[in-house]
């Protein structure tokens, strides 16, 4: 407990304005590894690439234990924090993602991604819902003392095309992650942002640090400093590129 107490200490750490931690997702112990001999500060599951790599959709298709035992040879097979996609928590209540957080803190990890979106639906929680589910994260970590980093995701730019991101939508986003932040969350987590000016606009209207997904982004990396951003992650991207080369390998070595 003691290791995992100073690794989520030193994964918060790693948050900076200005200065992010990037994040190039992994899937399983295979790619942990692979991406820690590359130079790694830590390692960041995504639910997307798990799922599909282990033959199911995303959307907590995948069983909560098979994640748990992917993510426990994962743990074991590094010696960096590792932060975990536990998508919506599975479950609906706070007493139900409290029970997740429990099993994940067991497992090992030192941060969660913790989404708004309610699966197998077409809505958001509202933000005092979000709010009291956030907390049964809390009281979890509060019970294993253990300050894992909580990434609140919001999914407001996901539903939305790129060309209708809005003013009106960076704002609600501030509003929930203010909100978050109050609640407790560490981070927020703005997938399908993309507008620099809105990125600009919400990192300097919050103190919570932004995480930006970089795959999404024709921003470089250096910009995306300029901007404020404190963490970079990738989703399926990883997984998708590997998929891609082991595709064209296969091709030219059964032609």
């Amino acid at each position: 407990m003691s290791l995992q107490k100073d690794q989520a200490n030193h994964f918060r750490a790693l948050h900076v304005k200005g200065d992010p931690i990037i994040l190039y997702n992994i899937w399983d112990a295979g790619s942990a590894k692979t991406v820690a001999r590359a130079g790694a500060k830590a390692l960041a599951t995504g639910s997307a690439p798990v799922a599909m790599a282990n033959g199911f959709k995303d959307g907590e298709e995948l069983s909560l234990d098979f994640a748990i035992e992917n993510i426990k040879r994962i743990i074991k097979s590094v010696d960096l924090p590792v932060t975990m996609d536990i998508e919506s928590g599975y479950g609906e209540a706070p007493h139900e993602v409290e029970a997740t957080m429990e099993k994940v803190l067991s497992a090992g990890v030192v941060g969660v991604n913790f989404e708004d979106q309610i699966v197998k639906g077409n809505s958001l929680y509202s933000i005092p819902e979000q709010c009291k589910r956030i907390k049964g994260l809390l009281k979890a970590c509060e019970t294993a003392h253990v300050p894992a980093f909580i990434n609140a995701r919001t999914d407001i730019f996901l539903k939305a095309a790129k060309d209708t991101h809005t003013e009106q939508m960076i704002n609600e986003a501030i509003e929930r992650a203010k909100a978050y932040e109050q609640t407790g969350a560490s981070g927020f987590f703005v997938p399908g942002l993309k507008d620099e000016s809105l990125i600009a606009k919400l990192c300097q209207a919050i103190n919570l640090p932004v995480n930006i997904m970089g795959r999404e982004s024709a921003l470089t990396k250096e910009r995306l400093n300029e901007l404020g951003v404190a963490r970079i992650s990738f989703g399926p991207e990883p997984f998708l590129k590997v998929q891609a080369a082991l595709a064209e390998l296969a091709k030219e070595k059964l032609s």
